[in-house]
Order: structure tokens, then C-alpha cells, then sequence
């Protein structure tokens, strides 16, 4: 074992670990070696990001998973990961925005609807007006409360989830008054027109849940950052800034080891006390932040398993586990204008029945709804000249796929991927099937192999109005079940999503400093 660890340098003790290069673990890491701990970070892969990164096939470099960053802005209105990544990291990653907010096509005949959205709270709310005759003061209201609600988050997190009840009912009343209701709730009390509805909750798959069980708060912060500072990705897919994150956690003298995966969190008297490794390494630390799922962390890596408190278990097990993915990456040999695809982030759904739609995602057949984004409209010079890059992304429950047979896997993948292209070309009218040069079908198999998750889960725990980021921020502090351990990334306190991911992993960064400084560090 000695020469073992030898060769893979790896020193004996930590002032942390960090499990998981995920957008968590990264930045999570990046902020502890800055502040000089003395940090490691663990990932099982050969490459930093989990679902943050890029693949190529042929003349293509695919983006694994980025839609869009939300809460990023233009330097004009920095947003938190802007400020984030330039402030705290210096990064070296550059960043462009998508042209549009996003283009809304229903097929259903009885209620067709097709619009594209621009940025900007203004124009996109006088877009909706254009549609829908009436519906500005609704909306607009929307996008008021939906602000207060944006203030009201940055004020509890910065009291590290300990309010002050007094502020809270002076100063943010609408915010306490719609935390506990669903956005079918709170859009019915605002008045808001049916058809402009479902403009405005286009969205909605991106968390996962139907209106009428999708947090309140949650939906309109989200909107809100999206539409007032724009979607933006990153010039060399995600694994450019994911990269960019690895050399400055080296340059701030922090230790990554790749190709290593941690088969155990040793505890002792419900205190971390290190790691091993599937090298059979055993590392000290007294601190560990896990951007691996806590329902993972719990039932599988926690060791001994007496340690797990029973409450942690019953906590993970009231949890709701989110959806996994299905995509279709294309690399076709014809340029956007060939194919007359004009925009750049589509949102194709038979009609804005949201329950119906979510329940279609736990049968084993084509969802009834897609997004799906076509990177040279964003990025001119993604891919080769005469060429165009896009990929098709729908939702399921993981267990939808759990009756499959090996021998019927290929082709029931392959026959979903050719519905969703269908799909596409029947509300466009663009030929892609004709121009397939590359072709790639992920499916929720895929992302548990890839990354490990539990049932190739890429949405966390559903944010219902029971789970959402109010009680989450609110119980922070009161969450850690096992002293030394916290969590960090799409299963976390911020719920999933890039920003959110990043976000609470310099959060997490921070509480552990804290501990660090109250505890000692490993010596």
C-alpha cells in the first residue's frame, strides 16, 4: 500500500475532502484552497465536471448537458455566477449569450401556439401582451413579486438560514405570503390569462414538477434571473470552465486526484475521520464535503453504516427523487440557414398540460415534450463550416426504463430518438434526418454509468413546496446529521441546476470553513 500511495502522491492527511468534481465539488473546492485549507478533491472519472462537461463523436464536440446559464448576466448586470467567477476565481473561461430567452411551439391543433421570447423583463413582457391583449399588468405583477422573492433569498442566505423574523414580515410580506404555494396557486390569485400562462411557464420542465406542485418562490426566482440577465454558455462547452476551475485549484494549492473513487466515508462517534479509496487508500480529514447524493452518501458510503443516525435516513426517504434525461445529440451537415433554424433554444410540447406531460414521463415511450438547443445560433463557429450542432433533450422517471432487456435496450432508445426527431421536424419544418451526420442517444442508463448518480438522476429531490429552497436555506445549520460531513450540488440546499449547483458549493465551502475554524484542522 505504501508504494501505492507513493505513485499516486497522495498525502496522508487533509484539512478536507472534497468527493465529487460535479459544479459543486468544484467550486467547493476552489474556495476552500483559496482561503488556504489544505483541500483534496476526489473524483472517480478521468476529467472534472460529472454532467458540467463535453464529448466528442467525430467532427463534433457535443455539450453534454448545458441548456443555458441563467444567473450569469453581461458585465453591465453581473449576476451571482458571474460575480462568482470572476470575483472569488479570477476563471479564465469565456462565456457568450444565447440569442433569445426561448421559442414556444404547442402542436396540439386545438390550442397551436407558436412565439419566441426575447430577453429583457420589458420586451418580454410586451411580447406576451402582443400575444395575449390584457395580460401586461398580470404578468408584469409576476415579475414585481418575483423580485421581492429574489431579495428575500439573498437576505436569508446571508444570515446563513437564520432570519430575522421581524425583517421577513417588514420588508418581504409578499414573499412569506406565497412561500408555501404552488405556482398554479399563486398565478391563479394574480390573474393571470390561461394563454399567457403557458408562455410564461415554458420553463417549467427545467424544474421538473407540474404547476401544481412546482414551488412558487422557487419558479418565479428562476424566471426572473433568466429573463432579466439572459442565458449564456460557455465557448468550449462546459468542460471549458470546468477545466478552467481544475488549473485555479492547483493554483491555489489545492490537490486533485483523478481516477479515484471513494468507497467509504470512515466515521467515528458520528465524526468524520477520513476516507478510503477504491486503491484501498485510507485519508484523513475531519471535514468532508460530498457532492455525491445524500441518499448515496447514506445508504452506501457512510461506514460504518451504524453511524447514519436513523432521522438521516427517514430525511433522504421522505424525499421525492427527481428525473433523469433522454438526449439526442445531432451533428448534421448543413448549415442552420439550410435548415431554417433560426432560433436557438426550442420548447416543443403538445399543449401546456403540465400533469399530463409529467405523467407521460414515467411511461416508456416519446414524451410529449422536448427542449431542445442548436448551438451555432449561439455559437456561429461550434462546430465545422457547413455544419450544425444540436441536441434534442426530453425527461423521464428513471424506473420507466427499469423493464427493459438488455437485448431491447439499443433499439427502444433508438426508437424513442427517431419519435423526438419527428417531433421536431413535424413543428419547424426543418429536414433533419436527411442531414444526420452524427448521432448520439444518451438515456438515464447512460448517466447513472457515466456519473454514479442513483438511477441516472440529474434533478436532485423534487422541489414540492414541503422541500423547496425556503426550507432547505432555512433548515441550513440543522441538516448536518454527522459532524465534519456536508453536501453540495443538485441534491443540495439550492436545488439542481448549473447556477444553483455552483452556488451552494461555495456556500457549503463556507459553513466548512467555519467548522475548520471552530474544530482545528487535521494535523
Amino acid at each position: 500500500m505504501t508504494e501505492l500511495v507513493e505513485e499516486q502522491k497522495i498525502k496522508n492527511k487533509y484539512d478536507a475532502i472534497v468527493i465529487g468534481s460535479g459544479n459543486g465539488g468544484l467550486a467547493a473546492t476552489a474556495k476552500l484552497a483559496k482561503e488556504g485549507v489544505k483541500v483534496l478533491l476526489l473524483e472517480q472519472h478521468n476529467l472534472p465536471g460529472g454532467f458540467a462537461t463535453s464529448f466528442v463523436r467525430g467532427r463534433f464536440e457535443f455539450e453534454a448537458s448545458l441548456h443555458e446559464l441563467a444567473d450569469y448576466g453581461p458585465k453591465s448586470n453581473r449576476g451571482g455566477i458571474r460575480k462568482l467567477f470572476e470575483d472569488q476565481f479570477n476563471l479564465d473561461a469565456e462565456f457568450v449569450c444565447v440569442p433569445e430567452a426561448y421559442k414556444l411551439i404547442l402542436t396540439d391543433p386545438e390550442e397551436h401556439l407558436e412565439i419566441a421570447l426575447p430577453f429583457g423583463l420589458d420586451e418580454y413582457i410586451e411580447t406576451i401582451e402582443k400575444e395575449v391583449p390584457g395580460s401586461r399588468e398580470s404578468v408584469r405583477n409576476f415579475f414585481n413579486l418575483a423580485k421581492e422573492i429574489r431579495a428575500a433569498f439573498g437576505y436569508i442566505a446571508s444570515t446563513q438560514g437564520k432570519p430575522d423574523q421581524g425583517v421577513l414580515m417588514k420588508e418581504y410580506t409578499n414573499f412569506l405570503k406565497t412561500a408555501a404555494y404552488s405556482v398554479k396557486e399563486v398565478q391563479d390569485a394574480l390573474g393571470i390569462p390561461e394563454k399567457a400562462r403557458k408562455i410564461l411557464n415554458a420553463y417549467w420542465c427545467y424544474l421538473g414538477l407540474p404547476e401544481n406542485r412546482i414551488n412558487f418562490t422557487l419558479f418565479a426566482s428562476m424566471v426572473l434571473v433568466y429573463i432579466d440577465k439572459g442565458g449564456w454558455i460557455p465557448v468550449n462547452r462546459s468542460h471549458g470552465f470546468t477545466t478552467a476551475l481544475d488549473a485555479r485549484i492547483r493554483e491555489f494549492g489545492g490537490d486533485i486526484n483523478y481516477n479515484t473513487k471513494v468507497e467509504k466515508i470512515l466515521v467515528k462517534e458520528r465524526q468524520v475521520v477520513g476516507v478510503e479509496t477504491s486503491y484501498g487508500d485510507r485519508i484523513e480529514t475531519s471535514h468532508i464535503v460530498c457532492n455525491a447524493s445524500p441518499t448515496l452518501a447514506y445508504n452506501q458510503l457512510i461506514y460504518p453504516k451504524s453511524e447514519v443516525p436513523e432521522f438521516a435516513f427517514k430525511e433522504v426517504n421522505a424525499r421525492i427523487h427527481g428525473l433523469s434525461a433522454f438526449c439526442v445529440y445531432l451533428g448534421l451537415d448543413a448549415t442552420v440557414e439550410e435548415l431554417g433554424l433560426k432560433e436557438y433554444s426550442y420548447f416543443i410540447m403538445d399543449d401546456m398540460d403540465t400533469e399530463a406531460v409529467y405523467d407521460s414521463w414515467k411511461k416508456l415511450e416519446a414524451p410529449r415534450a422536448q427542449a431542445t438547443v442548436v448551438i451555432n445560433n449561439a455559437i456561429p463557429d461550434c462546430s465545422p463550416p457547413g455544419t450544425t450542432m444540436m441536441y434534442i433533450t426530453t425527461l423521464f422517471k428513471p424506473d420507466a426504463w427499469k423493464d427493459v432487456k438488455p437485448e431491447d435496450y439499443v433499439k427502444t432508445k433508438n426508437q424513442i430518438a427517431e419519435k423526438l426527431i419527428d417531433h421536431f421536424e413535424e413543428a419547424t419544418g426543418a429536414p433533419i434526418k436527411e442531414h444526420i451526420e452524427e448521432i448520439e442517444v444518451v438515456t438515464p442508463e447512460t448517466y447513472a454509468r457515466y456519473t454514479g448518480t442513483y438511477k441516472g438522476i440529474i434533478y436532485g429531490y423534487e422541489p414540492e413546496s414541503w422541500d423547496s429552497l425556503v426550507p432547505r436555506l432555512m433548515s441550513m445549520g440543522k441538516d448536518q446529521y454527522i459532524k465534519g460531513l456536508r453536501f453540495c450540488g443538485g441534491f443540495g440546499r439550492r436545488v439542481h441546476g448549473y447556477s444553483s449547483s455552483l452556488n451552494d458549493g461555495f456556500t457549503v465551502a463556507l459553513l466548512t470553513l467555519q467548522d475548520i475554524k471552530k474544530g482545528g484542522a487535521a494535523e
